[in-house]
């Protein structure tokens, strides 16, 4: 409580009430720098509802957040409930205040879990008795990072830590869905907002540092995937319900959604 935390300040970006007065300290010197960043996490958000609306018309009913946050306003499970009603989401974050809030607000929801635990660590995620009894392996799972790879710096192996969850996700039609911060879209503030991001974090927290990549980063990181048209874009690019303007080329993050195609266990 005395530190921000990632999933407290994204919250917070959008208009959430699970944060606390260091998250909302650090939020507004982020959008000091980037004024646009309340607007991308907004964009990130209907990004999410429209894979959510994706998966379920692939027939997916089982989905894995990795890097969840908090659970507010137009999260998985209430996405999924108005496509596809027998819909199953486990939520995982490292964030114990995080995971405490979303246990609270999910109590009474038998189609909902959630798992404290490190999604840098698939091992630990996909072997903990709670993924086990929560989610069928076997069968088609959509595996969501959203807006949280940023924050997994290159020595941990982030193209490793995808290709492990998608190794466990080989049923027919699992998806991995991913959206991504990025400067290439020429704002400066892009820039400021990751070294803000950087001077606030710790050697004992390392989920704070954050680390933009391009879209061929991005798209090396989706390697062994095959890419869901219309491949790696700019997040309010991919599949859009209503028309957008030449500004989305700018939005300082990117998305992308990717099937598994290899047999089971590749």
């Amino acid at each position: 409580m005395t530190s921000p935390s990632v999933a407290r300040v994204y919250d917070y970006y959008l208009g959430g009430s699970h944060n606390f007065e260091v998250d909302r300290a650090f939020a507004d010197r982020v959008l000091d720098a980037l004024p646009e960043m309340a607007a991308v996490a907004q964009a990130n958000r209907a990004f999410l509802r429209r894979a959510v609306h994706h998966m379920c018309a692939q027939g997916i009913r089982q989905f894995l957040d990795l890097g969840s946050g908090i659970p507010t306003v137009g999260n998985v499970h209430e996405v999924a409930a108005t496509a596809c009603d027998d819909a199953r989401v486990l939520y995982v974050d490292n964030d114990p205040i995080a995971v405490a809030h979303s246990r609270a607000l999910l109590d009474d929801d038998p189609s909902t879990a959630v798992l404290a635990a490190d999604l840098t660590d698939p091992r630990r995620v996909l072997d903990d008795p709670l993924t086990r009894s929560h989610l069928d392996l076997t069968q088609p799972v959509a595996v969501l990072l959203v807006s949280v790879l940023h924050f997994v710096p290159d020595e941990a192996d982030p193209a490793g830590i995808i290709a492990a969850y998608a190794a466990a996700a080989t049923a027919p039609g699992s998806h991995v869905v991913v959206s991504h911060a990025s400067d290439e879209g020429g704002l400066s503030g892009a820039s400021q907002a990751q070294n803000l991001y950087n001077r606030d974090a710790s050697p004992n927290r390392m989920r704070m540092r954050m680390r933009m990549r391009d879209n061929e980063e991005l798209t090396a990181l989706l390697a062994g995937l095959e890419l869901v048209e219309p491949g790696v874009v700019r997040i309010p690019l991919w599949r859009p319900e209503t028309p957008v303007g030449p500004e989305a080329q700018r939005y300082p993050g990117l998305a992308a959604v990717a099937r598994h195609t290899g047999p089971p266990g590749d």
